[in-house]
């Protein structure tokens, strides 16, 4: 325990020297110090009243904080002990990262849609591009931001959606070759979208694949149609971070009775530009791909796609030798596939298309 105080008057009487004669040497000292002693404040023993009903008593707070000071224990703890406790630093994810960037993102390509969506903060269809464009690169932002800016650059070139509204492309060339398919709802989806690409439709390789350019623009229509169907800008609920993403389709592409020759340079002129474009303008829009009815000599066609896709997206690939066996791939709506496919539904022309010149085939809402 600390010592207890001594009183004041007590303090005094026992430290008062007794009497003395004079010293000479002593008074010579003293008198060289008279400044410093004239100086100090001699001790009284006057006694301090004790406080008047006018002074108010320290509040508990005063008191704490003057027994803080005396007792280090009592004490706040000083800068450096606090900031040990300091609020971590908040990390930015991938897709934090991406949406800071959005404004320049937007600002370079000159062009601010994607897929119908209006890309913009806090935006639960953004947040939708902009996670499918980190998933196509591996989560590498950098990567991620490129391909966007491209990606905007085209559809800004391009318009895809005013393709499909206002386009009508020649029957002749194209009519027959694709559909879209909306199926419904299964486990974990509201609905199932199918893309099927009828090759063996062709009447005229060089029609059809001669210009790379048109074909390109038809088959981005086709495109834009499943992704309308897809209907991203009204979705409400932001892919999983690191979970399944539901905003997916599957495609079809049925090879049967086909005419393709291997080394047909102006169908692998087609394929090779499509496969470029699809990749970059339209990342993980697909969920799985089927090719159904392969001949033999469409080897090139599997050679060429690992040439510009990801392995991930490869393994999204399936080739069936026989259409029939499509419907046993898709156990959730595989019953309501068309006969042809192994299902009991209806026919794939009467889907969805784009629209034709002269054929009477529109885009049906």
């Amino acid at each position: 325990m600390s010592a207890q105080p001594v009183p004041v008057v007590a303090a005094i009487a026992e430290t008062k020297p007794a009497v003395e004669e004079p010293n000479p040497a002593v008074s010579e000292a003293v008198d060289e110090q008279k400044p410093l002693a004239e100086a100090a404040k001699p001790v009284t023993s006057e006694v301090v009243p004790p406080p008047t009903e006018d002074v108010k008593p320290e509040s508990a707070e005063a008191v704490l904080e003057s027994k803080s000071v005396a007792d280090p224990a009592l004490a706040p703890a000083s800068t450096s002990d606090q900031k040990d406790f300091a609020a971590p630093k908040k990390v930015l994810t991938p897709l934090s990262e991406m949406f800071a960037e959005l404004p320049a993102l937007v600002k370079e390509a000159g062009h601010g849609e994607m897929w119908g969506i209006e890309l913009k903060e806090g935006s639960v269809p953004t947040s939708i591009v902009l996670e499918k464009f980190l998933r196509a690169n591996a989560k590498d932002v950098p990567k991620a931001k490129a391909q966007l800016i491209e990606a905007l650059k085209w559809r800004k070139t391009v318009d895809p959606i005013k393709l499909l509204a206002d386009t009508e492309f020649d029957s002749s060339r194209f009519g027959g070759l694709g559909y879209v398919t909306v199926y419904p709802k299964t486990e974990g989806h509201e609905k199932e979208i199918v893309t099927w690409n009828i090759y063996g439709a062709v009447k005229d390789n060089k029609a059809t694949f001669g210009n790379v350019e048109d074909f390109v623009k038809w088959r981005a229509a086709l495109m834009e149609l499943s992704v309308k169907e897809l209907d991203l800008s009204s979705a409400t609920e932001e892919i999983p971070e690191n979970g399944i993403d539901p905003y997916r389709m599957v495609q079809v592409h049925d090879y049967l009775n086909v005419s393709f020759l291997r080394m047909d340079p102006t169908i692998r002129a087609a394929s090779k530009q499509t496969i470029q474009t699809f990749s970059m303008a339209y990342p993980e829009l697909l969920k799985e791909k089927f090719f159904v009815n392969i001949p033999l000599v469409m080897g090139w066609v599997f050679t060429g796609m690992k040439v510009f896709l990801s392995p991930e997206t490869i393994k999204k690939f399936h080739p069936l030798s026989y259409g029939s066996n499509l419907a046993g791939e898709l156990p959730g709506f595989g019953k309501e596939l068309p006969v042809a496919y192994g299902g009991k539904g209806k026919d794939v022309k009467e889907g969805l298309t784009v629209k034709y010149a002269g054929a009477g085939e529109a885009v049906k809402e």
